[in-house]
């Protein structure tokens, strides 16, 4: 039996008797991008989590075809010169969200199939404890692509895990991560077939909640604090880079030609190739 603590809306919460809470994002049909409504709840889901004695392990997952297509670039494009307002409002619950996420007592298992991107669904995989992804999966980090830094705690997070030339590298270039790439570069933990995904994931997270409560969460809380800037040091510093690089030029182009499916034009760039 589950016990819903929250049953509709952009999350869903559930807990179930073995101590496992699911947490899935549900905006389906915008591939769970996180938009300012999705970024608040979630960050009241994670407090449930943390708040309830009953949880001993938290799985995250994405409903429809993709776990998170990072901040909704469409809802950006829309605020025009209030962007660079908006956007320190967006970061401020992806924010305290990823705080949340590190130091949460509970352990964090992150499942990914489809997309995750930006610092919304790649933040999440860098700031989860143990992560999944099936086959078929694909990242994009959180880079310049459009114009803006990194965020989520990604400038921490991310060299933590892959070390810093590799994560120069993702940042500036831009790459698509196969499942495997990101297995082979210490991203994730293990790759699954997509559709044994749940049920690894699953097993994952009832593995964790079996094992020594305080243990668990006192080893996470080392392992977290043991990083040379602390994720919470680093998330002013990367807000208030983003915040206002939201009002350049370079960022509503960017924002415009994600949009609109085509390669950017920045200014001082070079013409495209068939221009």
């Amino acid at each position: 039996m589950a016990e819903q603590l929250l049953g509709s809306g952009p999350v869903l919460l559930d807990l179930a008797d073995d101590g496992v809470a699911r947490l899935r994002l549900n905006r389906p049909e915008a591939a769970n991008a996180m938009n300012l409504e999705l970024l608040e709840v979630l960050y009241h889901a994670l407090v449930l989590c943390d708040t309830n004695p009953r949880v001993r392990a938290v799985l995250i997952t994405g409903e429809g075809r993709n776990f998170c297509a990072g901040g909704d670039v469409r809802a950006f494009a829309a605020q025009g010169e209030n962007l660079p307002n908006f956007i320190r409002e967006v970061t401020i619950w992806l924010n305290n969200s990823v705080s949340m996420l590190t130091q949460l007592a509970a352990p964090v298992v992150v499942a990914v199939h489809g997309v995750a991107a930006g610092g919304g669904g790649f933040g999440l995989v860098c700031a989860a404890d143990l992560v999944i992804a099936g086959e078929s999966a694909r990242f994009f980090g959180p880079g310049t692509r459009i114009g803006m830094t990194p965020d989520a705690g990604t400038t921490v997070t991310l060299p933590a895990l892959v070390g810093f030339r590799k994560t120069m590298e993702i940042i500036l270039t831009n790459p698509t991560l196969t499942a495997a790439d990101a297995l082979s570069i210490g991203l994730l933990n293990r790759v699954v077939a997509d559709d044994a995904l749940l049920d690894e994931a699953l097993g994952l997270a009832r593995q964790l909640a079996a094992g020594p409560r305080e243990a668990n969460s006192a080893a996470k809380r080392l392992l977290w604090e043991g990083i040379g800037c602390s994720v919470d040091a680093r998330l002013a510093a990367e807000s208030s880079t983003v915040a206002r690089l939201a009002g350049t030029p370079d960022v509503r182009e960017g924002l415009a030609s994600f949009a609109e499916r085509r390669e950017p034009r920045f200014a001082g760039s070079a013409p495209p190739a068939d221009g």
